[in-house]
């Protein structure tokens, strides 16, 4: 049983609780939340409440263990990061936080709190897009807490007496998104000719939230003997599996024109472009990284993988996401290509920030509205009660998710 518990805090307000049953229904666990965010420093600790029934027990003990390490490319690794015996007053009171306490209170004497803490070196939550078709699990990392009453910690999990949750380890794009603006410049000589081919490109920022136009600025300057004939603009993800040493990308929006062309010799071209990467223009490609919602209408693409300050992301661990603005200038069989790659950022914007409230805002009023015009016909219904309200969630391949 996966539902969801609303407590109220104050008359007016209320906060989501993550509620799941083990099937026996003898443990119960609670969390605040299923998003546990790196940052960068530090991750946000995994805490919560478990109620067990007393004359289950026995005499046995009731364990917990966060999460199992999900990673793959043709094969399954499980590593348990934390593990720990649950017991009354074995977390510090004052590492107990506010939705402990009031969930302490709410369900009684036989509630017990945990808390874990995930490394900074664990890496984020990621989901291969499998090929259509394909059966069996999603390649890519995925993180569950599971809670169990055994003899001993060394004793498997069975089904019927444990508590799997599935969580993710994500990460947000800084508050401020800065001021810089990348740019490339690349040319290109050619044989048995003079002069050269130039090519810039620039953004006008280097961090982008999820479906957010990216706007590319191309410059071409054509001092060589060639023409460009038409010229090419995509954004492409990349994507590197850091335990088996693999690298792959795939391509997440892209254009391609000859508006402009063609480009002669002695003469320039200045053109702005815009793509939006969406997951929902990449269905049907294998192995595009994903945030973990397989089966979420509002899927995104995985986020770019963000490290501290002085590191760079060959010392980042799991699977490595970053993204590229391409553009290659198409100078016919003899003349060849001219690529240039500009690397920026695809996030989701902070929690809280006024980007993020907007962003909410904006899925809200879509959702009100398509709501309407779904339920025309049908009055609206108000829950009597106010304190407490479950709701169901959709089972999905990788992650069980409910948008807050």
């Amino acid at each position: 049983m996966l539902s969801l518990l609303v407590l109220p805090i104050l008359a007016t307000i209320a906060i989501k609780v993550f509620k799941k049953t083990s099937p026996n229904g003898k443990i119960t666990v609670y969390l605040g939340k299923r998003d546990y965010v790196d940052h960068l420093n530090n991750v946000d600790p995994i805490d919560g409440v478990v109620v067990v029934d007393s004359e289950y027990l026995h005499g046995r003990k009731l364990f917990g263990q966060a999460p199992d390490e999900t990673m793959g490319l043709k094969f399954t690794k499980e590593m348990v990061l934390a593990r720990a015996l649950i017991q009354p007053d074995s977390q510090p009171s004052n590492q107990i936080s506010e939705l402990q306490q009031r969930l302490m209170r709410k369900l009684g004497p036989g509630a017990r709190t945990f808390r874990f803490q995930l490394p900074v070196t664990a890496p984020t939550s990621v989901t291969l897009q499998p090929n259509l078709g394909e059966e069996g699990k999603p390649l890519g990392v995925e993180y569950a807490l599971t809670t169990w009453v055994a003899e001993n910690q060394d004793e498997n999990p069975h089904r019927r007496s444990s508590v799997s949750m599935a969580i993710r380890k994500v990460q947000y794009a800084p508050v401020s998104r800065g001021i810089r603006q990348p740019s490339a410049v690349v040319s290109k000589g050619f044989a048995m000719s003079s002069g050269r081919l130039n090519l810039e490109v620039n953004l006008d920022k280097d961090i982008f939230y999820h479906g957010e136009k990216v706007s590319a600025n191309v410059c071409v300057s054509n001092n060589s003997r060639k023409t460009v004939k038409s010229f090419k603009v995509s954004i492409v993800q990349q994507c590197e599996i850091s335990v088996v040493n693999a690298q792959f990308s795939r391509e997440v929006a892209s254009l391609q024109t000859k508006e402009g062309c063609p480009i002669m010799p002695g003469t320039s071209l200045h053109k702005q472009f815009f793509l939006t990467p969406l997951a929902g223009n990449t269905k049907n490609k294998e192995g595009v990284a994903l945030d973990g919602r397989l089966r979420d209408e509002d899927a995104n693409l995985a986020s770019s993988t963000l490290v501290a300050d002085g590191e760079s992301t060959g010392s980042a661990f799991g699977i490595i996401v970053t993204y590229v603005l391409r553009v290659k200038l198409n100078c016919g069989h003899l003349g060849g290509e001219l690529l240039a790659d500009l690397p920026f950022k695809l996030l989701h914007p902070a929690p809280g920030s006024e980007a993020e409230v907007r962003i909410r805002a904006e899925k809200k009023a879509r959702e009100i509205e398509a709501h309407h015009k779904r339920q025309s016909t049908l009055n609206d219904t108000d829950d009597d009660d106010p304190n407490i309200v479950f709701e169901d969630f959709k089972r999905m391949r990788s992650i069980d998710m409910v948008d807050s």
